[in-house]
C-alpha cells in the first residue's frame, strides 16, 4: 500500500519516498516551461513523486515550478553531489533529494535538510556504512550494472534491514522483477518520459506511460 502523500509547505521527513509509488520518474528538465506539464501528465498517470534531476541549468527552477504549481506531485531533486546543493535544492521546493553516492559531507547536509533522502549505494560495505548511522533506505545505482536483481537478492539474506530504489538500466520488461523482491520499495526510471515526446510535448502519451509505469504493482 502506498503510503499517503505529504501535504506540502515546511520541509517534512515523516514520509517515505519508497511507498508513494511503484515508479519514480528520474526527469531531466532541460526548458523550464515543459516542468509543469510533464510533471502533471506523470501525476494523472499515478506517478506523484518526481526526481528532477539536477543535471540542466533549468532543474533548480522546474523544481521551484513544480512544487509551486502542481500540487499533487511531490518534487524530489535528483544527482545531489553536494552540501550546497542540497540548500539549493530545497531552497527551491524538493521535498526529498536523491544522490548517486553517498559521503560524510553529503550525509550530513541531507539529514540537516529535513526532508527525506535516498543516499546511492551499490555494495554491501555502503549498505553497512549507512545501516550502521540509521539510515534504512537507499538508491541502489547503477541497478543493472552493479548486478541488477541477483545483487539485490544477495543483500536481502544479510543485510534485511535496508530496502532500496534501484535505478539505472531499469525498463519496463525489467521493473517487475524488481518490485517483487522484498527489499525493495519503488524503481527509477526515465521510461515514461522518451525524448521524441518530451521534445513534441505529447503529455498525452506521457500520461498514458505514466499510467502503465504505476500499474506495474
Amino acid at each position: 500500500m502506498n503510503t499517503p502523500l505529504p501535504s506540502s509547505g515546511a520541509p517534512d521527513a515523516s514520509f517515505s519516498v519508497l511507498g508513494l509509488a511503484p515508479v519514480v520518474p528520474v526527469v531531466v528538465v532541460e526548458d523550464v516551461a515543459d516542468a509543469v506539464p510533464l510533471a502533471r501528465a506523470l501525476v494523472a498517470g499515478g506517478l506523484p513523486a518526481i526526481e528532477v534531476t539536477l543535471r540542466t541549468p533549468a532543474a533548480r527552477g522546474a523544481i521551484r515550478a513544480i512544487a509551486a504549481e502542481v500540487p499533487g506531485a511531490v518534487v524530489g531533486a535528483g544527482t545531489v553531489r553536494t552540501p550546497e546543493q542540497v540548500t539549493d535544492a530545497v531552497t527551491a521546493g524538493a521535498r526529498f533529494l536523491v544522490s548517486p553516492g553517498c559521503t560524510d559531507a553529503l550525509l550530513a547536509a541531507m539529514r540537516a535538510s529535513g526532508v527525506p533522502f535516498l543516499p546511492g549505494v551499490a555494495t554491501a560495505s555502503e549498505v553497512m556504512a549507512l545501516l550502521e548511522r540509521g539510515v534504512r533506505e537507499m538508491k541502489f545505482f547503477p541497478a543493472r550494472a552493479a548486478g541488477g536483481t541477483a545483487y539485490l537478492k544477495s543483500l536481502s539474506g544479510p543485510l534485511p534491514q535496508a530496502r532500496f530504489c534501484p535505478t539505472g538500466g531499469i525498463g519496463p520488461d525489467t521493473a517487475p522483477e524488481y518490485l517483487a523482491l522484498p527489499n525493495v520499495g519503488c524503481v527509477g526510471g526515465s521510461w515514461m518520459l522518451p525524448e521524441d515526446a518530451v521534445a513534441a510535448r505529447d503529455w498525452e502519451r506521457v500520461e498514458r506511460l505514466a499510467r502503465e509505469a504505476a500499474a506495474l504493482r
